[in-house]
């Protein structure tokens, strides 16, 4: 096998739960599917089971409460300067809830992405399982994203697709999801290891060219 064409891509994951993307992204680098290291774990919630997974993991992970600033952006502004200590070429928003603050983003626009349980831009937000069931998608999924300051609204990256069956319940549905959000990540990711992926003025690039529609993850966990 010949080395590795760059460095490992050294990524930042923020996550506010279970932190299963972040266990998803740990167990790719062990098994040497993904070429990366994770510089730091930052969560918004001190109890957050994913700043656990770090430190069994020997990463260091820390966390800041938001009632222990005046403001959303004093508290994104503390956060990322964390985040930045850590020096990482890529930041992963994996189940974390909150918005970043616009002006914090700016200057880390193409360099922050959002895994999110739809096929964007259909149901942005929260619940987006019961939000598919409701409006009866025939397709439901995930997507993966640059972050901007709009909700769930950046320019995406790829997307995988799930069928929504006949006896689909909320928690069905959403543990089918997450099952192929993990994959989708870990797929991504390597395209972002490889320095494949590039967000510029005109939209997503890779391999240098403008995606016209966000890639696809298939059945065997390739892009189509």
């Amino acid at each position: 096998m010949s080395p590795p064409a760059h460095p490992p891509l050294r990524l930042a994951v923020l996550a506010s739960g279970r932190g299963s993307n972040l266990q998803a992204i740990l167990d790719a680098i062990a098994s040497r599917r993904l070429h990366a290291e994770v510089t730091g774990v930052f969560s918004d919630r001190a109890a957050a089971p994913a700043l656990q997974r770090a430190r069994d993991a020997g990463i260091p992970a820390g966390s800041l409460s938001p009632r222990a600033f005046d403001t959303r952006a004093a508290f994104d502004h503390a956060l990322f300067a964390a985040v930045d200590a850590s020096a990482p070429d890529l930041i992963v928003c994996a189940g974390y809830m909150r918005l970043l603050d616009a002006a914090t983003l700016a200057p880390r626009i193409g360099r922050v992405i959002n895994i999110h349980p739809s096929l964007l831009p259909a149901f942005k937000g929260l619940h987006t399982h019961r939000q598919a069931l409701a409006a009866g998608a025939a397709e439901h999924g995930a997507s993966l994203h640059f972050v901007t300051a709009e909700l769930d609204g950046g320019p995406v990256i790829a997307q995988v697709r799930v069928p929504v069956d006949a006896d689909d319940d909320e928690a069905r549905l959403a543990a089918r999801v997450l099952a192929r959000e993990h994959p989708l990540l870990i797929a991504t990711l390597r395209l972002f290891a490889d320095r494949r992926i590039a967000l510029r003025e005109d939209g997503v690039h890779v391999d240098g060219r403008a995606l016209t529609a966000p890639l696809q993850l298939s059945c065997n966990d390739a892009f189509a």
